[in-house]
C-alpha cells in the first residue's frame, strides 16, 4: 500500500517538474491586461502614425510652449490675462533707465495720460475724447495695477487705447512701466522695490588709484616714524 503511494508521488512530482521546464521557451505568455502599454508600438519620427488625427508622428509644440532660451513674455497670448497678471519686472532699474522710461512716457503716453500721469493729456484737454483717459496716480485700481497688466495694455491695447507693440520694444516697455510704478509708489509713499540703490551704480575706484593712495599712506607713515625717532 505504501509502495503504491510512493510511486504515485514520484510520478506526480516528475510530471510537475516536466511542466515547469519549458526548455527556455515561453510558449504561452498568458493574458495581458493592457497589451498596448506592455508592448508599445514604436514609430519613427517622420513616419505616418495611425494613432494621431493628422497622421504624423512628430507633432508641433503645444500652443504657448516656450523654448528653454526664449525670454518671457513672448509665450503669452492676448487672452492669457492670468499669466500677464503674474508677470513682473525682469530686473532692477537704475536712475538712468527710469529717466529713459519718463522720456518714452512723455513721447508716447503723455499725450493722453498727461505728463503728471493724471489723465489730463493734451488730446483730452482739446476735447478729442468723450471720457478722460486713465488717471494712473489716483484710485486704488490703477495705483495697485500689476506691472504685467500694464505690459499687456501696452502690447495689445485696451478700450480706446491702441497697441504700442511696434513703437516700444520689450526693454522700453519695461522702462516705461518702471517709471509709472515708481511714480505711483511715490504717490503712495511706498519705496519702489525694483529701483537700484544709489550706491549700487557708483563707480568703483581703479586699482591704479587704490595703489597710489596706499603708497601715499605708507610714505606718510614712514615720515611720521622718522620724525618720531629723530
Amino acid at each position: 500500500m505504501k509502495k503504491k503511494y510512493l510511486v504515485t508521488l514520484v510520478i506526480a512530482g516528475a510530471a510537475f517538474f516536466a511542466a515547469c521546464n519549458s526548455g527556455g521557451i515561453r510558449r504561452n505568455p498568458g493574458r495581458i491586461y493592457a497589451p498596448d502599454m506592455q508592448y508599445s508600438r514604436a514609430y519613427d519620427a517622420y513616419t505616418k502614425n495611425p494613432v494621431t488625427p493628422n497622421g504624423l508622428t512628430s507633432q508641433l509644440p503645444v500652443p504657448g510652449t516656450i523654448a528653454r532660451s526664449q525670454a518671457l513674455p513672448k509665450h503669452l497670448v492676448e487672452s492669457d490675462t492670468a499669466g500677464y497678471k503674474a508677470l513682473t519686472f525682469p530686473k532692477k532699474y537704475s536712475a538712468a533707465e527710469l529717466d529713459e522710461g519718463k522720456r518714452l512716457f512723455d513721447i508716447y503716453c503723455a499725450i493722453c495720460h498727461g505728463e503728471a500721469l493724471d489723465g489730463q493729456g493734451p488730446l483730452f484737454k482739446s476735447g478729442k475724447f468723450a471720457s478722460m483717459p486713465a488717471n494712473l496716480v489716483s484710485g486704488d485700481y490703477y495705483l495697485n495695477l500689476a506691472p504685467g497688466m500694464i505690459y499687456h495694455t501696452i502690447e495689445y491695447g485696451k478700450n480706446m487705447m491702441g497697441s504700442y507693440y511696434s513703437q516700444l520694444d520689450e526693454q522700453q516697455r519695461w522702462e516705461v512701466i518702471a517709471y509709472i510704478k515708481k511714480t505711483q509708489n511715490d504717490k503712495k509713499g511706498v519705496a519702489f522695490a525694483y529701483e537700484l540703490k544709489a550706491d549700487s551704480t557708483a563707480t568703483a575706484p581703479s586699482p591704479a588709484a587704490t595703489d597710489s593712495n596706499s603708497s601715499a599712506t605708507a610714505n606718510a607713515d614712514k615720515s611720521t616714524v622718522a620724525k618720531t625717532k629723530s
